[in-house]
């Protein structure tokens, strides 16, 4: 899709398993084709739907970069399970020595005379793995009060050792505590 030179992006294709009411993440990865520092910045179509970290800094010479897309919690699902945002990454050679603090949005003015590479990045959304049954199954014992108790510390592994290992279930450990 890109023929950039500066700078390689990899996925082009920024998928997110979607699932209501949760946040989801996508890694992308810049790397620097060159012997110059190269300066990016990330924009998209959907600021508010998208935290992107970092969303411009400075890939060094032959080296790669990781930025973190991280697609905030939906309300609702898409009828058609499409997705029309994008992003925008824009890629700049800069000065050596250059940092993040250092990059300005004047770096990236085509007006100014500056040769800004750009590549466009689409998102979709796949399916979520779907839960294991017998998982699933043993969720409909009862056991679904204590789920909430165990996800928030170290006592989910003891719990679901001893409660599915034969003939070693504690008579308390079924009461209410």
């Amino acid at each position: 899709m890109s023929n950039s030179e500066l700078l390689s992006v990899e996925p082009l294709d920024l998928q997110f398993p979607f699932e209501l009411r949760k946040q989801i993440s996508c890694s992308l990865y810049l790397t620097n084709k060159t012997d110059n520092h190269v300066a990016f910045k990330v924009k998209t179509t959907n600021p508010k739907k998208y935290c992107v970290r970092p969303n411009t800094g400075v890939v060094l010479p032959r080296s790669t970069c990781e930025v973190l897309v991280t697609m905030q919690a939906q309300k609702e699902a898409p009828s058609d399970m499409q997705c029309k945002d994008k992003f925008l990454l824009q890629g700049v050679t800069a000065s050596p020595g250059v940092t993040a603090k250092d990059v300005t949005p004047e770096m990236f003015s085509k007006e100014a005379g500056y040769l800004v590479e750009e590549t466009k990045l689409r998102v979709t959304y796949v399916a979520p793995p779907q839960p294991p049954s017998p998982v699933h199954e043993g969720s409909e014992e009862g056991s679904s009060p204590r789920a909430s108790v165990s996800e928030n510390g170290g006592q989910a592994s003891e719990f679901s050792f001893q409660r599915f290992s034969a003939d070693k279930v504690e008579p308390q450990e079924n009461t209410p505590e």
